[in-house]
């Protein structure tokens, strides 16, 4: 639906309400003096139905106005800076709706105080510019705040997969990449390239790409190892099998146009999770994995093996399935990219569960805290080198206390060479706060041979001073030390003074 059919509604919507607020007419008393139902009237002014012209007439009657008034696009000088707001693509962007809130209800709400709220519009955007962001990071921001207000586990999802399974007879056997790629060419006419993109200077990086048509093409990036080619083909069978048309074409964000495509990429995906992943074998394997008495990193890497996964697929499936059946519901899941031979470790996914966890990304180039298990794991990895004779995943654990707070997690981490970023490992981070329920549910969490450390998020919001791994000088935390004795000097000024009067 066009942004400008729907902004017509809107403002109708909101002139009308406005000017019954001003003759001071309920929904019931107006729906009766313009011979109409109050549920008709309610979704007109919620911008939901645009009233035929006879309709307009009778209430512009009802309400002492003219026909031009209600449908003229002008809102008058109070709502003014609502109308700019309109023009922009700013509120269209924001996908109210999944959150379950309805667009003209924040309208209405703005409705209240137009110029107060466009100024915070505004403030946002500056703040936003300022720190380059784009439309792509709030539609991935909104997209991850969806998955971590359902702790990201989707039933619905869970038992598509399942019926596909069914159906296919494959519920007791692995769910192969060969298997998979001859059920898309047979079923629905693909043909899948896996020599184009290795061989492209400029899509080498790219792990699929679809080319829409008549016989859609699939390119699958053929140097991927062979459970993220069953994954890339698993996600297209999933776009095909749930009816996701709306949906993006390549596997990195090269454009994100909506955030439908971004949730349709969404759902695909999680159903191949859980075509290779299957719910019960991954259940089998927690209740192994949460039942350990003392730390032993071999049965993560024995499951990845196992269902063969990668460390990502299988940490990400992990997080789709412990708060929902093993009731933890306390954690994160952290993704670090680092260029071997260079002090930069850059943060590339996050998913907090429950709260914002430390550590998060600070997105200003700070120096993430070097007494990380996973910037440990990543330099072990960047000195051990990446050669092809050895895949196998460094695995580490670590609790960390973050300094000067009540915050203790259960880390764990697993590093690999990236195959299609010659030079760049990652490391992905589950990170489980130690609280009651958790030392339950985990008697390995508190096995003594278990490193634990001081961390924090930063090198410079850090103060502690004997960090023999600091990065960067504590500028930040500087700068708050100032500001707090600014302060305290100003309360003893005002307290002295005060005294004096």
């Amino acid at each position: 639906m066009a942004i400008e059919e729907q902004n017509l509604r809107l403002i109708f919507g909101l002139k009308l309400s406005q000017y019954r607020a001003e003759k001071g007419y309920s929904l019931k008393a107006l729906a009766a003096k313009a011979n109409m139902s109050v549920s008709y009237l309610n979704e007109i002014e919620k911008g939901k139905k645009y009233p035929k012209a006879e309709k307009v007439m009778a209430l512009a009657k009802a309400l002492g106005k003219n026909y031009d008034d209600l449908v003229s696009l002008k809102l008058g000088q109070r709502l003014s800076p609502l109308a700019d707001l309109l023009k922009t693509s700013i509120l269209n962007e924001i996908p109210f709706e999944v959150f379950g809130v309805d667009q003209t209800d924040v309208l209405q709400i703005m409705a209240n105080a137009p110029t107060r709220f466009s100024a915070l519009v505004d403030t946002i955007v500056k703040i936003a510019r300022s720190y380059d962001m784009k439309v792509e990071h709030l539609l991935l921001g909104a997209l991850r705040s969806y998955q971590e207000m359902h702790n990201n586990y989707f039933e619905d999802l869970e038992e598509a997969a399942e019926k596909f399974l069914d159906q296919q007879g494959w519920t007791d056997n692995p769910v192969t990449d060969e298997l998979l790629d001859a059920y898309l060419r047979e079923n629905h006419n693909y043909e899948i390239d896996y020599d184009h993109l290795p061989n492209s200077r400029d899509l080498s990086g790219l792990r699929s790409v679809f080319l829409p048509g008549s016989n859609p093409v699939l390119l699958i990036n053929g140097k991927m190892l062979p459970a993220q080619r069953a994954f890339a083909i698993a996600r297209e069978i999933g776009y095909e099998y749930l009816g996701l048309n709306n949906r993006v074409t390549t596997s990195s964000w090269v454009k994100v146009e909506s955030f439908d495509q971004l949730l349709n990429n969404m759902k695909a995906s999680y159903f191949a999770g859980a075509l290779l992943l299957k719910r019960k074998s991954m259940l089998e394997d927690l209740e192994r994995f949460f039942s350990m008495p003392r730390w032993d990193g071999s049965i993560l890497t024995d499951m990845a093996a196992n269902q063969r996964a990668t460390p990502e697929m299988l940490f990400h499936r992990m997080t789709q399935l412990i708060g929902h059946h093993f009731g933890i519901t306390q954690f994160y899941f952290l993704r670090f990219n680092h260029n071997t031979g260079t002090g930069q470790y850059n943060l590339t996914k996050e998913l907090h569960f429950s709260r914002l966890h430390n550590p998060h990304g600070v997105g200003l180039s700070e120096h993430y805290c070097r007494r990380w298990i996973t910037l440990n794991l990543l330099d072990q990895l960047s000195r051990k080198g990446n050669g092809d004779e050895d895949q196998s995943p460094l695995i580490g654990v670590q609790r960390s206390r973050f300094y000067q707070t009540e915050s203790e997690y259960f880390n764990i981490s697993l590093a690999r060479p990236l195959m299609l970023t010659p030079g760049t490992n990652s490391c992905v981070t589950l990170g489980f706060l130690m609280n009651s329920t958790f030392r339950k549910k985990a008697p390995f969490s508190e096995d003594e041979t278990i490193t634990t450390r001081t961390v924090n998020e930063t090198c410079e919001r850090c103060a502690i001073t004997d960090c023999q791994e600091r990065a960067a000088e504590p500028i930040q935390h500087t700068r708050e030390l100032a500001q707090e004795r600014r302060e305290a000097a100003l309360e003893r000024l005002r307290e002295e003074f005060g005294s004096k009067g």
